[in-house]
């Protein structure tokens, strides 16, 4: 079976798993294929904790699941030396962080320090205990979520950490018909009638995906494209008036770099071979979402950074 079966297989899984939530499906896998995290905001309820751990029963990789709260330390992130009395040495115990699949639950919660040592992890697939260093697994990918309802006891996330999140993604309730499947598949599943599980894809064969993924050809037209839509967050007065207004801060290299992965990613599993720009527009939003900030003005009229976004597919044309 070809990669792309597997992973066709794998989302027809997940579709299977998590009912009313395509864009969430289709993008755990991107940030699988595109080797980055993902961040997941919304109500309570909307399967978010759900979705990896069906992904984790779909890939050969373990999963952890980390509640933050404000008294974690880092410690129950990274692990610790522990001194063990019959040797008398320190052993170093491994902590959560050290599997292939980690859902840090609500993450605004936990306090600077804790961030930090997440940060490491993310940014540079390490983590360090007093002097030394220890690397983590090949395959590692963070879904972070956030309850956009409740902002007591949070601390809001820094901008470098948001900058490491490959994507953002905004999840909202289902409609009354898939509310009405996802009843009838929790009866099913209490009455012991499991969906049948796929065979799991092995780590080499996402590593394989993975470099096929950046081989997918992208036209010299299109990358110019992708880069005049980051661009445009940077220089808004160049495309338009009102853009200049609402955008304080645009967008670093690294939404360059993570729009190009997404899109690939996107057309890879979509069958394709090659970038279109529909695929560099269908992953603007994941991309930037998190990493621009607005003015002043735009907050106080009201203007989301969806709209934003909306304004700059607009008003850059396509090359």
């Amino acid at each position: 079976m070809s990669a792309v079966a597997q992973f066709s297989q794998l989302k027809n899984y997940l579709e299977q798993q998590i009912l009313g939530q395509p864009d969430l499906v289709e993008h755990l896998l991107i940030a699988i294929l595109a080797d980055g995290h993902l961040l997941v905001e919304g109500p309570p309820g909307l399967a978010k904790t759900r979705a990896i751990q069906a992904l984790a029963n779909g890939i050969e990789g373990d999963f952890h699941r980390i509640q933050f709260t404000p008294d974690l330390l880092p410690a129950d992130l990274t692990g610790t030396d522990i001194y063990r009395p019959e040797t008398g040495e320190f052993k170093f115990q491994r902590g959560p962080l050290f599997h292939n699949l980690v859902l840090a639950d609500e993450i605004n919660r936990a306090p600077a320090k804790v961030q930090s040592a997440l940060l490491e992890a993310m940014a540079e697939r390490q983590i360090t205990v007093g002097k030394r260093t220890y690397p983590l697994p090949p395959l590692f990918t963070v879904m972070a979520t956030q309850n956009p309802l409740e902002q007591e006891g949070t601390y809001p996330l820094p901008e470098a950490q948001l900058d490491r999140f490959l994507m953002h993604l905004v999840v909202d309730y289902p409609n009354a018909t898939t509310e009405l499947e996802i009843l009838r598949l929790n009866r099913a599943e209490s009455a012991s009638r499991p969906t049948a599980p796929v065979t799991p894809v092995s780590q080499s064969d996402i590593f394989a995906a993975r470099k096929a993924v950046l081989n997918i050809h992208m036209e010299a037209s299109v990358e110019q494209y992708l880069v005049a839509l980051i661009m445009a967050t940077r220089q808004p007065g160049e495309y338009d008036n009102e853009l200049a207004q609402w955008l304080q801060v645009g967008a670093s290299p690294r939404a360059t770099i993570a729009l190009d992965r997404c899109a690939r990613a996107r057309a890879w599993l979509a069958g394709r071979d090659f970038v279109t720009p529909e695929d560099v527009q269908g992953m603007l939003h994941q991309v930037l979402r998190h990493r621009i900030i607005l003015s002043y003005d735009a907050e106080a009229e009201g203007i989301s950074k969806d709209q934003v976004i909306d304004r700059i597919l607009m008003k850059v044309p396509v090359l």
